[in-house]
């Protein structure tokens, strides 16, 4: 049925990867993991973008190791995605990645009928540079603020109080993945349950919609739609 005035516009919803390949992630097949484990989260992206036809998911990527720089620079609709391999040596400057992703969390940057952004942060250790100045520039962002932070933890070293700062919400806590089948499953859930409720009607409040709102950090209301999968296959990393 065709609605008064045309029909409703997609509200463009940006998910961003931002992915640790320090030298510690090229350890015990780490690197190689996540690279499979995001490939293998693609179909359900695309399935999610074929059941909310209101959303257009664009994907972006960023890796940080010595430096930050984006593996995926220009938004590409989830439909025409096609993952290439991140490799791993080098530091982990998690604070550039972090003002990366804040340049393009500005105002001036985002769409003003957008909906709440998806970062998917996964790390397997500590930032060597200064992660909190990264940080703070990103939740100054209005549109930093509102996203939804999601950190998946690889191994025992990554730290979990600065990924929980990141996360910046106490109904959202890190993730944990010690083997392969727990960092496939924790990816999958980041890529299409928590992309599932951001791009639906969850998400759709006027505090959402509004970067300026005043309303601070991930909404609640999709933190509390969540079910984290379960893995019972023996710890690795």
């Amino acid at each position: 049925m065709s609605r008064p005035g045309g029909t409703m516009a997609s509200r463009p919803l940006h998910f961003i990867f931002i992915c640790d390949c320090s030298g510690s992630m090229s350890v015990m097949g780490k690197i190689q993991a996540l690279n499979a484990a995001i490939r293998e989260a693609i179909p359900g992206m695309k399935a999610v973008a074929r059941e909310n036809v209101h959303a257009q998911i664009l994907v972006r990527a960023v890796k940080f190791a010595n430096a930050a720089e984006w593996h995926i620079d220009i938004p590409v609709k989830i439909q025409d995605l096609a993952w290439t391999d991140l490799t791993a040596a080098g530091m982990t400057a998690l604070g550039s990645a972090l003002e990366l992703v804040a340049e393009q969390l500005s105002l001036a940057a985002m769409p003003e009928r957008g909906l709440p952004p998806v970062l998917v942060l996964v790390t397997d250790g500590e930032p060597t540079d200064d992660y909190k100045a990264g940080l703070r520039r990103l939740l100054d962002q209005p549109w930093g603020r509102k996203a939804v932070r999601i950190a998946i933890a690889i191994g025992e070293d990554a730290s979990l109080p600065v990924l929980e700062e990141f996360i910046a919400n106490p109904e959202i806590k890190p993730l944990r993945a010690t083997n392969t089948d727990q960092l496939h499953a924790l990816v999958r859930w980041a890529s299409t349950v928590v992309l599932r409720a951001a791009s639906s009607a969850v998400s759709t409040s006027r505090a959402s919609r509004d970067p300026n709102s005043g309303e601070a950090s991930t909404d609640t209301g999709i933190a509390a739609s969540l079910a984290l999968p379960d893995s019972d296959t023996e710890d690795v990393w």
